[in-house]
């Protein structure tokens, strides 16, 4: 009997190590702490790994010029391919279908003092990345540039850094989400990146895209001890180190796409599932930037979702 038990036993093993062995990385994700000091070379700077993972090897340029011609200044430029253009105009009247979309997408179609090109291109097909900012002589953000892949519509970043986005994960629990709905969430996300940089300074700004790659050259170089004093002297210089800076970034572009989902759903049940899907990512991986997420679930009547 001791021998048939055994076996048992190790079968059982087995079996459960062939199940965990199937489960994917993005699954495994929200059950695992990463180590946020994994960066990776992207253009001119460098990338926690799992922020250049959504938004791809894309060149964060970021430049002043002196001015800007009125007859090439101002508005929403919209660069789409021909076989893109119908999913695009889905997306599009998707995010636009909220009140938070609307707005926004007024406030750069009506601006003539800056120019915002939304692009679609093939390249990191599932993400977006904003880049190619452009400040003026006083330092005011005059242009930017959105890229969207041409499926954004499919594929759920990791909660660390996207705590909203993630939580339109596929559950068999709750109702199906489309997936317009989902791209329209990586726009809004976009889209808070070029709110938030416009409200930033912009030496600052500059300042961190020249000396982040230069802190994590010495970090992967030095065994990544972030007590070196060169690495100390240039977090002092840029406000934060870059990893943090990277998260103060995409958590501004997070609480943007929180809007957008606030107004999506009206039906208080379904907002609190995801808001507690969200509150749940927060706590576990954004706990100090906690704040900005509850400005928006206290911003809904009562009852708060679980914030």
């Amino acid at each position: 009997m001791d021998q048939v038990k055994w076996k048992r036993v190790g079968f059982i093993l087995v079996s459960l190590f062939a199940l965990a062995s199937t489960f994917s990385s993005a699954g495994l994700t929200a059950f695992r702490q990463p180590n946020r000091e994994t960066v990776r070379s992207v253009g001119t700077q460098s990338l926690p790994a799992l922020v250049a993972k959504y938004h791809g090897l894309a060149t964060d340029s970021a430049k002043p010029v002196a001015n800007l011609l009125p007859s090439t200044a101002g508005g929403i430029r919209e660069q789409v391919p021909k076989k893109y253009a119908t999913r695009y105009q889905h997306w599009k009247q998707e995010f636009l279908a909220t009140e938070t979309g609307r707005q926004q997408w007024a406030f750069y179609q009506n601006n003539p003092n800056f120019t915002l090109t939304v692009v679609i291109s093939r390249d990191n097909p599932e993400g977006g990345n904003t880049s190619n900012y452009q400040w003026n002589e006083d330092g005011k953000l005059v242009a930017a540039t959105i890229t969207l892949g041409c499926r954004i519509n499919e594929g759920v970043p990791n909660p660390v850094y996207f705590p909203v986005m993630n939580s339109l994960l596929p559950s068999k629990t709750t109702r199906t989400i489309s997936g317009e709905t989902l791209a329209a969430t990586k726009i809004a996300h976009e889209l808070g990146h070029v709110n938030r940089t416009a409200k930033s300074d912009a030496v600052l700004y500059q300042l961190q895209l020249q000396l982040m790659p230069q802190y994590n050259e010495i970090l992967l170089l030095n065994g990544r001890d972030t007590g070196d004093p060169r690495l100390l002297e240039l977090a002092r210089r840029m406000g934060a180190t870059p990893v943090e800076i990277w998260e103060d970034r995409e958590y501004w572009g997070e609480t943007n796409a929180m809007l957008y989902l606030r107004d999506r759903f009206a039906d208080q049940d379904f907002r609190c599932v995801l808001f507690n899907r969200i509150k749940r990512s927060v706590d576990l991986y954004a706990r100090s930037y906690e704040a900005r997420f509850l400005n928006i679930a206290e911003s809904i009547p009562p009852p708060r979702c679980g914030w």
